[in-house]
């Protein structure tokens, strides 16, 4: 069952399938909405400047008409006099073209936008496979668009015949108007016929529009196992993040490791918590954190210093304050400047002190710690979080 389940396409398509479709010239299109704009775009365009179009051509009409003797027994003027007429007619016709090319271009932004893609272009062998062509044919694509040209033709049929029945009465007194009067009513009717009829198109084209973008939605929906391997390839594969966080978590330690013995000092819980300042002479900041950790960790840090001479101390609440409030690379705060200065004027003197000069130094006793930066402390539950350093 649950298998079924994976192959099952119940997922919506993904932004990067979505983007791969495009890209492959995949998008909705719906040939009903550009039928019907591109249509009552021309209904209008003829409907507003159809009474201009019409005297225009009818003076080229005239004009062509009228010939004297030279253009009848010259071929040559006659050709340039038909070359005037061709180019007067394509310059009163420019106008309703550009509009329709416009409005052509422009009806693809309704359903899927404009697309711009050079694998459409690109030769696809699989589609001369008879076999998979025959499939096409017995879809339910293909039922549903056998379906929609049946609807088409109703409503279209229906429609007209509707037109055609309430103007028969018009139609026939056509033939008791004069000649200019009645041939001005015949184009009003077949204008009214038309953008009628081509208004029941709309009806088509309303329900073809959001159904093909229901298609083409349903058609790219995924199963849980492609959104999984999906998912996989772009973020990459878990298990190898895991490894590449546990080796970036090795090379930091090592890191971090390798930076104790050059620590002044390292503040202890005594085991539970390590944390190991630096101080330079010539530094103009406050002392640095370089390294921390707890349990084994901090026993590692304490066995390095050791090793390596570096000073221990023994702290508890200032250790605690360090590991809770630093991190490795920030300055300590700005509230433990007094407890951290105590411990380094101790280790300085002890410094002094094995060089054979002054007296052994007494280990510090209870430093300053604000109580809301021990995590032991009650205080700190309450107390918003310092600042983990100044700015370095």
């Amino acid at each position: 069952m649950a298998e079924d389940s994976d192959a099952e396409k119940t997922e919506p398509a993904s932004a990067k399938r979505l983007e791969q479709a495009r890209e492959e010239g995949d998008v909705p299109r719906s040939r009903e909405v550009a039928t019907f704009t591109v249509l009552i775009a021309s209904g209008c365009c003829l409907w507003f400047a159809g009474d201009g179009l019409v005297r225009r051509l009818t003076a080229v009409l005239v004009s062509g008409l009228n010939l004297d003797r030279e253009q009848i027994f010259n071929s040559d003027v006659l050709l340039n006099r038909m070359f005037t007429d061709v180019v007067s007619v394509l310059l009163t016709c420019l106008p309703l073209g550009v509009a329709v090319m416009l409005v052509a271009l422009a009806s693809p932004l309704l359903v899927g936008g404009w697309l711009f893609s050079g694998k459409a272009f690109m030769p696809n062998f699989g589609k001369l496979n008879p076999i998979k062509g025959l499939g096409n044919m017995v879809s339910v694509n293909a039922l549903v668009e056998l379906l929609k040209a049946i609807a088409k033709t109703i409503v279209v049929g229906v429609v007209a015949w509707m037109v055609m029945r309430h103007q028969t009465e018009a139609v026939l007194a056509l033939a008791l108007e004069p000649l200019r009067s009645g041939s001005a009513h015949l184009v009003s009717l077949v204008m009214t016929a038309f953008m009628v009829i081509v208004g029941a198109l709309g009806l088509i084209a309303a329900i073809d529009g959001p159904y093909q973008i229901w298609h083409y939605a349903n058609k790219l929906k995924m199963t849980r196992q492609e959104m999984t391997q999906e998912a996989k390839e772009s973020d990459g594969n878990p298990q190898i993040k895991a490894k590449i966080r546990q080796m970036q978590h090795e090379m930091s330690r090592k890191r971090m490791m390798a930076a104790v013995p050059t620590a002044d000092v390292v503040v202890t819980n005594p085991t539970h918590y390590a944390v190991a300042l630096k101080y330079g002479e010539d530094s103009r900041g406050a002392p640095q954190v370089v390294a921390k950790g707890s349990d084994e960790v901090a026993l590692k840090i304490r066995a390095l210093a050791e090793e390596n001479h570096v000073a221990i101390l023994e702290a508890p609440a200032l250790a605690r304050a360090l590991h809770k409030h630093t991190e490795i690379g920030d300055e300590i705060p700005e509230a433990l400047y007094a407890a951290v200065a105590e411990v380094l004027a101790y280790v300085f003197q002890l410094r002094a002190f094995g060089k054979g000069g002054g007296v052994r130094p007494e280990r510090p006793g209870k430093l300053d710690v604000p109580p809301e930066l021990d995590p032991l402390n009650p205080a700190a539950q309450t107390a918003p979080d310092t600042n983990k350093g100044a700015t370095q």
